[in-house]
């Protein structure tokens, strides 16, 4: 992995990582990042209060550890960083922080089981994995605050791995290009 910070994404996919390939078929997705952004927003937060409900009836309390607050706002670059770390090439970081986004792109082909790991990964490390301790010891609030604040942060991430799931087909590779997603079928 070749990892770079290539700083300010303005909002002009133009500037972002491209590739074209021959026959690529483009993921049925938002075109409207801004969109995409508002929806997901309001996915997290219903996700956000099914983590709540789900640590309340578990300790009686709401997931509200200031500690685990902070410490889920402190991994939102391990969070990028772990997806990075899934690509064998060339890995840009960028960010737009009026809007509140961070996010990793690189247009490496990959399988369908490596796109659904790079997708899920900071997911798991981050939110369910913290999340499940914190079912289990319920006294770990911070656990369940960073889990379920983690957990909300991949929204974005659930939506790839349901298009990859449903839109790929058996033997293709996926690859990102600016603020898309594609697939093809090597050797076709």
């Amino acid at each position: 992995m070749k990892f770079k910070i290539a700083g300010n994404y303005n909002g002009d996919p133009e500037t972002l990582a491209q590739r074209h390939v021959e026959g690529a078929v483009q993921f049925k997705e938002f075109e409207d990042l801004k969109q995409f952004g508002i929806i997901m927003n309001v996915f997290a937060l219903v996700v956000l209060l099914l983590m709540e409900v789900l640590g309340w009836l578990r300790s009686g309390e709401i997931l509200t550890d200031f500690w685990g607050a902070i410490l889920a706002m402190v991994c939102m670059v391990p969070h990028e960083f772990l997806h990075a770390v899934c690509f064998r090439g060339e890995v840009k970081m960028y960010n737009n922080l009026k809007q509140g986004m961070l996010f990793v792109l690189g247009t490496e082909d990959m399988s369908k089981a490596q796109y659904v790991f790079m997708s899920m990964l900071p997911n798991l490390v981050f939110g369910f994995i913290p999340f499940l301790i914190f079912m289990i010891f319920p006294h770990m609030t911070m656990l369940g605050t960073l889990g379920a604040l983690g957990i909300c942060a991949g929204a974005g991430d659930y939506v790839n791995v349901y298009n990859c799931l449903t839109q790929v087909p058996k033997g293709a590779v996926v690859f990102s290009s600016g603020i898309h997603t594609f697939w093809y079928q090597p050797n076709h």
